[in-house]
């Protein structure tokens, strides 16, 4: 197992030393940098009516709304991704986040603007005049968001010395020891591709990603995390790619995933 692990840490370019926490932070920090770019760009504008505002209530307003559309925004995107939903089709996958996001958004815009800034009395037809606002600007943050994060999960070779993947831990006693090639999601389940063969464990693929951090690779679409030395070969055709694992597993490479995979010289 050691020297796999060695192997694992040769194979392919330099790697990112990264912690599963850095790892976490670097996925999420992206998001948080884009809504406070964003309600910093709003408070300097006053944008909807807000400029009548003194700037230091504009600015408690804007940051406000956007810290909170961020963490709805991880809800909803969660649950799209995690549902598999238009998995090839990342326009409407984009356009049913910024959707879901409009109804809550929606209703803590009104709620703010009513109660906190005007003290006015609640109005249903200013709550379905801010809909179609919230939604633009829902819509614009999502593809934001989508621009910038057209990356796969990835983890990382652990550095000299570091403690084994946690992942490692819950392999079956039949595989215990084995050079971990692929995790597949079925259902609630994920099925393990290894050098000694497969099995089925209950846990989320997420959740695997983390804990597979020290072993460098990545996600190749919604269901499926590959280790980069695992790749065997490549095949392309119809406009999408398979990787070839050792095991002779034929894996599937997300239109999403593809540029970024290819540029770092996947297939």
């Amino acid at each position: 197992m050691r020297e796999r692990t060695d192997q694992l840490r040769k194979a392919g370019p330099a790697a990112v030393r990264a912690s599963p926490a850095a790892a976490f932070l670097a996925r999420r920090g992206r998001g948080l940098l884009i809504a406070l770019v964003a309600a910093a760009f709003m408070t300097a504008v006053g944008a909807l009516g807000s400029y009548s505002m003194p700037l230091p209530v504009r600015a408690a307003y804007w940051f406000s709304l956007m810290l909170i559309g961020a963490a709805c925004g991880e809800v909803a995107s969660t649950l799209v991704e995690r549902g598999g939903w238009m998995e090839e089709h990342p326009f409407l996958r984009g356009l049913a986040i910024a959707a879901g996001l409009t109804v809550p958004v929606t209703v803590i815009v009104w709620a703010m603007t009513t109660f906190v800034f005007e003290g006015s009395r609640p109005s249903l037809p200013r709550l379905l005049w801010l809909a179609a606002p919230t939604f633009l600007i829902t819509s614009a943050m999502t593809a934001l968001n989508y621009a910038t994060e057209r990356r796969p999960r990835e983890t990382h070779a652990a550095p000299e010395g570091a403690a084994p993947p946690r992942f490692l831990d819950r392999l079956p006693a039949k595989l215990r020891g084995a050079a971990v090639f692929a995790v597949e999601a079925e259902d609630h389940y994920l099925r393990l591709h290894t050098s000694k063969g497969q099995d089925l464990i209950l846990m989320r693929l997420a959740d695997a990603v983390t804990e597979l951090e020290g072993v460098e690779g990545a996600q190749t679409h919604r269901s499926w995390w590959v280790a980069r030395s695992a790749v065997a070969d490549a095949r392309r055709g119809d406009g999408r790619a398979t990787l070839i694992l050792q095991d002779g597993a034929e894996v599937p490479v997300s239109r999403t995933y593809a540029k970024a995979l290819r540029e770092a010289g996947w297939f």
